[in-house]
């Protein structure tokens, strides 16, 4: 038999803190401190525990030679193949393998898949934390956080400032001033389709395609991308646009079309308000856009590139950026956030975890008449 270790795999000593009223009446403090090793791999769900001989015996093997191995195999061998952490040359070793390989041909830096991999979210409530933990308000905050940084910072100075003059406010100002995270969607009032497809146009359309070879294409868009690859795809989760069926939606960019994808097991606004992490007052727009990158798309360029991941969350944010411009510009609310269930858009959507990962979503329609929901609009642009 042929063994090697798997493709990627980071091992993080882990420390678990418990109360335990023994070691507190026997003079203790009552804090049980438990150590242990895990190892976190992009190809597995879960991490995996580690005993000390484990954590070194994976040191032996490595991710690219096979090793003759003979049968039967030690335990602490076998125990590792079966979690996946070593991969084998034989059937029972398949599932592991052909997911380590699908990762191999990723081209992942390894330190980025596995950020991406353990940051992933699965059916977490994040509203439902903060009200637990009382930190859903600036008091709350500042028991549990104390005071933050401050919001400008102060360097030692070579000379005098060098005061730099004000200019009058244009068009483009005023439009950024009225730029505001809008959590206050009306649940009742449906998008007209004309503005549904302008956003989408201005937003992720593609306004040009430039070929540079045979199977080499290059779009350009209204917003930056990294290597000008535009591998981030706009998923839709459409709720109430006038003239379009409620439901899910790949958009197509070279086309400037829709195509309908299955239809998800939960309700639609049960799947937004799961999707976005208990965040009730987002899952009312009647558009969510789930920004996912095609991993693939960026990685031809930037094969296992400390920076690439970096450069497709900056391409997310300048999408978002642009989404909330080209709300503003046509009276309507939008927003963006990452505290998202990574794992529910990807069984919603199809999309293969590691190759086109959700990275946020955002989301447009129209203002509700009331401010319920507190926002922050400092210039009182809005409300």
């Amino acid at each position: 038999m042929k063994v090697r270790r798997c493709t990627a795999v980071v091992i993080e000593p882990r420390e678990n803190c418990r109360f335990d009223l023994g070691d507190l009446l026997s003079g203790g403090n009552g804090l049980v401190r438990e150590r242990r090793w895990l190892a976190l791999a992009p190809h597995l769900e879960a991490a995996q525990p580690l005993s000390d001989d484990e954590v070194l015996l994976m040191g032996r093997f490595s991710p690219d030679a096979w090793e003759e191995r003979q049968v039967p195999l030690d335990a602490a061998v076998a125990r590792l193949l079966q979690c996946g952490l070593l991969i084998a040359d034989v059937p029972a070793s398949g599932p592991h393998r052909e997911a380590d390989e699908r990762y191999r041909a990723l081209r992942w830096w390894p330190l980025a898949a596995i950020t991406h991999h353990a940051a992933r979210w699965d059916g977490v409530d994040s509203v439902q934390s903060m009200q637990r933990l009382g930190t859903d308000n600036i008091a709350g905050l500042l028991r549990a956080c104390g005071t933050p940084p401050p919001a400008t910072i102060e360097r030692e100075a070579a000379g005098p400032d060098l005061r730099l003059p004000r200019s009058a406010p244009g068009a483009l100002e005023a439009l950024m001033a009225q730029r505001v995270t809008c959590r206050n969607f009306d649940p009742d009032r449906s998008l007209e389709q004309d503005l549904f497809s302008r956003m989408l146009e201005r937003v992720f359309a593609a306004q040009a395609c430039v070929r540079q070879g045979e199977g080499v294409d290059f779009l350009k868009k209204y917003t930056p991308s990294g290597g000008s690859l535009h591998a981030t795809e706009a998923y839709l989760l459409i709720q109430r646009v006038e003239g379009i069926t409620a439901g899910l939606y790949h958009y197509r960019p070279g086309e400037h079309a829709l195509r309908p994808l299955p239809a998800p097991v939960l309700p639609l606004q049960q799947l937004a308000r799961d999707a976005l992490a208990g965040q009730h007052w987002f899952a009312h727009a009647p558009v969510l856009v789930v920004y996912a990158p095609r991993i693939a798309r960026s990685h031809w360029k930037y094969q296992h590139h400390p920076k690439a991941y970096r450069a497709l969350m900056l391409d997310v944010g300048h999408l978002s950026q642009t989404l909330y411009l080209s709300a503003t510009d046509l009276g309507l609310g939008a927003f963006v956030t990452a505290a998202i269930n990574e794992v529910q858009l990807e069984q919603a959507f199809g999309l293969p975890p590691m190759e086109a990962g959700p990275f946020a979503v955002g989301g447009f329609g129209w203002r509700a008449e009331q401010q319920e929901i507190a926002e922050l609009d400092p210039n009182r642009a809005v409300w």
